[in-house]
């Protein structure tokens, strides 16, 4: 969900717009059922890195382009406003909408391990902590999702601000959420824990959660959330909506950055330990997605190891349901600079004798 934030710039561009005339909203898509049981069909459609410069792949940072595909189906229209995803066994995408349905599928990708499209496609409703369908939008608003090392899967929701942990199916039956402990603060109404992530360098019950305005607290199942460094992007216009653990102590966190003239924009930053002091804060490394670089509305992260050996991200745009955005999901490919030839040894001076 965008959020307040994108709210508040196009208010704020409303006075520079009207001199062009007003621009008719985008139409948004209807919604009707899902056909019977959670099987459904996707349809994907390639989309290169740049609309400018369809044979690039690479870009600065030690970042490659892996692949990326637009998602459709013509079986539902309940497939929109995916906001966040993570990876299951067997390179199964899993991802979760802020209507509250579950999206599970497998990646497909091509000899030379690119992404190139999804199969075994499943779409089912999130359930309550009574084992029934969630009622409302109130209700459902899934923001950000964090697999656990058992199975397990952590889901926080804004508008009712919560976190519900959904246990690993068992014998492929999978019981009821129950309740987890999330930050003992107050979010705005449509703005709030976007950002999820599992965090075993702190523990197998640990986790990080982000709201969008980049505070981040760091929380486990057996106790109580505390506040860490937040993790803020360029200006008040940027907003946290993603998170993954990465190598060892390290996340990536994804920034999503809007304005009418520009359009969507993203930054995935990795950072070395996000539980050191604000002032000692390292990036490691950050991948920019601006200009005729092929972008959304990402709200989306995951990190996997590419066939390759790099590291593999995957980045998710929610559409929103509205007709001029699209469900994006593009691979890239990270490897770390080498490091810096070591100095040649000072050699000493002789020492003249007298």
């Amino acid at each position: 969900m965008t959020g307040l934030r994108v709210g508040l710039v196009l208010a704020l561009s409303v006075g520079m717009l009207s001199h062009c005339g007003r621009k008719p909203a985008p139409p948004v898509l209807p919604i009707a059922p899902v056909k019977a049981g959670p099987e459904i069909t996707v349809q994907t459609t390639p989309v290169p890195l740049d609309t400018a410069n369809p044979a690039k792949t690479a870009l600065e940072g030690g970042f490659s382009y892996a692949g990326g595909i637009a998602i459709t189906s013509n079986q539902t229209s309940l497939l929109h406003g995916l906001s966040d995803l993570g990876m299951g066994p067997g390179g199964t995408l899993v991802a979760i909408s802020d209507a509250g349905d579950l999206f599970e599928a497998r990646l497909q990708l091509d000899p030379a391990g690119r992404l190139v499209g999804l199969t075994d496609a499943k779409l089912q409703g999130l359930k309550g902590l009574d084992g029934a369908a969630l009622p409302n939008k109130d209700a459902a608003d899934a923001e950000g999702l964090a697999i656990l090392a058992n199975g397990d899967r952590l889901v926080s929701f804004e508008r009712d601000h919560r976190i519900w942990l959904y246990p690993a199916p068992v014998n492929g039956v999978a019981a009821p959420p129950r309740v987890a402990p999330k930050p003992a603060t107050t979010f705005p109404f449509n703005e709030g824990m976007e950002a999820i992530a599992a965090y075993p360098a702190a523990g197998p019950d640990a986790y990080i959660v982000g709201g969008e305005e980049g505070e981040v607290w760091l929380c486990r199942l057996s106790t109580a959330c505390q506040a860490i460094a937040p993790q803020q992007g360029p200006d008040f216009t940027w907003g946290l909506t993603a998170m993954a653990a990465f190598q060892g102590k390290a996340i990536a966190t994804l920034h999503r950055g809007y304005d009418p003239i520009r359009g969507f924009r993203a930054i995935l930053r990795f950072i070395a330990d996000p539980l050191a002091p604000a002032a000692r804060q390292v990036q490691i490394a950050s991948l920019h997605l601006d200009g005729s670089t092929t972008r959304d509305n990402f709200e989306g992260v995951a990190l996997s190891q590419a066939p390759s050996g790099a590291t593999r991200i995957y980045l998710l745009s929610d559409d929103q349901a509205i007709g001029n955005q699209r469900t994006l999901l593009m691979a890239f490919d990270w490897t770390p600079p080498p490091p810096p030839a070591p100095l040649p040894p000072k050699t000493k001076k002789p020492v003249r004798k007298r």
